[in-house]
């Protein structure tokens, strides 16, 4: 029993220790507009060098959506100096990783290597930026990748096109209206020379942060980054960021999506604030109290007690502009969704009238520091962080400081969110059916 003991001991003393150390970074702007930020930790000889363009979805002429995201593919097929398919051989023979996502906001290129390859990671994020291949062939062979990577995650999965019928519902204006993945018929459209007007417009130095965190030195990687970064222009184009303010939802929006499935689903989505704001951190901690866990509230009621579900959650979407918070239920077999959803709004509203137990609240405190902890946890993660922190609020040291403004929530900070935001008069549901199985 003691040995039992030890092991959750240890590991909780790891993670204090990992909550007591303050990130320590520095950063700096080039003479071209590109922001740096560097982090040192010589614990373990990895680095990580990132990059993080401020660009996504929403930045795009609506005629062509997802360029963002095809470009997070297009730009791993080479560049001037480097052979079609040598991104992925490079960095693997140099003993590394590489990938890279996309989101409605921006999109994030990285390699975690060992440290003395560290050079060659900025080299090749810098050949990425100024020396892409954005030709025809290229664009031909990712177009085929992007339509296979929408058939596998969207048109054939179970629900996977839960946030596109969701958003394109709650969003009649702002450009988070459509996909992160886009429409086909907009890429099969584009022009060669949509392409490369995008490059030039986003893969500028002025539209990116560097994020470099790991085995460094501080001088050293300083003159790297000014070698390959320094004499990169500076982009000319005027970079599109909406202005458009979304109006507000007029009553419930209801509609039925017949899918790929065997259980039914209830969608229901509420408009949120930024993330950033002060209301964006109490709606965060009321969707963990309602859905975090098999502990949480919406699966002790709708999936244990009352057995109406065998999933049921709610989760926020942190976006630069006010976006949405999406409550979920998959109906257990035979239930109606009526049924569902009526016991869905009811622990919703339990949060807008009762008090939060003490006992509750500080488990949902607990949660917050371990995540924070976590996130922290790998190189990566903490480059990932910092250019995020810059990028969207301005202030990269909030990867220190944020984990006060959710702890400076308080219970009736989440009750009074949960009156304001989550409101059944004012909200998108959709109820997701099985397809018709009759020819």
């Amino acid at each position: 029993m003691k040995k039992l003991l030890i092991i959750p001991l240890l590991t909780f003393c790891v993670l204090l220790q990992a909550q007591m150390n303050k990130v320590e970074f520095v950063e700096y702007d080039l003479d071209n507009g590109l922001h740096v930020i560097l982090h040192q930790d010589k614990s373990t000889p990895i680095v990580a060098v990132s990059v993080m363009y401020h660009v996504g979805s929403k930045n795009e002429n609506p005629d062509r959506t997802g360029f963002a995201h095809f470009f997070e593919h297009l730009l791993f097929e080479g560049s001037e100096n480097l052979g079609r398919g040598e991104y992925f051989k490079t960095v693997q023979n140099a003993g590394g990783t590489l990938n890279a996502n996309t989101t409605f906001d921006r999109t994030f290129y990285y390699e975690v290597m060992p440290s003395n390859n560290l050079e060659l990671g900025i080299w090749l994020e810098s050949e990425r930026m100024l020396h892409a291949k954005v030709d025809i062939t290229g664009v031909e062979t990712q177009r085929e990748v992007v339509k296979e990577e929408r058939r596998q995650r969207i048109d054939n999965q179970p629900y996977g096109s839960v946030l596109q019928e969701t958003f394109k519902r709650t969003f009649k204006e702002h450009p988070y209206k459509w996909p992160v993945i886009g429409y086909m018929e907009h890429l099969d459209a584009a022009t060669e020379q949509d392409y490369i007007d995008f490059y030039k417009t986003f893969y500028v130095p002025n539209n990116a942060v560097l994020s470099i965190a790991g085995d460094i030195d501080l001088n050293q990687t300083k003159a790297m980054v000014k070698k390959y970064f320094g004499t990169i222009p500076k982009g000319v184009k005027a970079i599109p960021r909406p202005t458009v303010v979304e109006p507000p939802l007029v009553g419930v929006v209801r509609d039925t999506i017949e899918d790929n499935i065997q259980l039914p689903a209830v969608i229901q989505a509420y408009r949120i604030p930024a993330q950033g704001t002060a209301d964006f951190y109490a709606v965060d901690m009321l969707s963990r109290l309602l859905s975090r866990g098999n502990s949480s509230r919406m699966y002790k009621a709708l999936v244990d007690q009352k057995q109406l579900a065998v999933f049921a959650g709610s989760f926020p979407l942190a976006l630069e502009d006010p976006g949405v918070t999406i409550a979920f239920g998959i109906a257990s077999m035979g239930i109606n969704t009526k049924d569902l959803e009526a016991a869905m709004l009811l622990e919703i509203e339990r949060t807008q009238t009762e008090p939060i137990p003490d006992k509750e609240f500080q488990k949902l405190r607990n949660q917050i520091e371990s995540e924070f902890i976590q996130g922290n946890s790998s190189v990566v993660g903490i480059a990932e962080s910092l250019a995020n922190y810059h990028m969207y609020m301005g202030d990269a040291d909030l990867i220190n400081t944020e984990i006060d403004k959710y702890l400076a929530v308080t219970k009736d900070d989440i009750r009074r969110v949960a009156k304001k935001y989550f409101n059944k008069d004012n909200r998108v549901v959709l109820n997701y059916v099985p397809k018709d199985a009759k020819p």
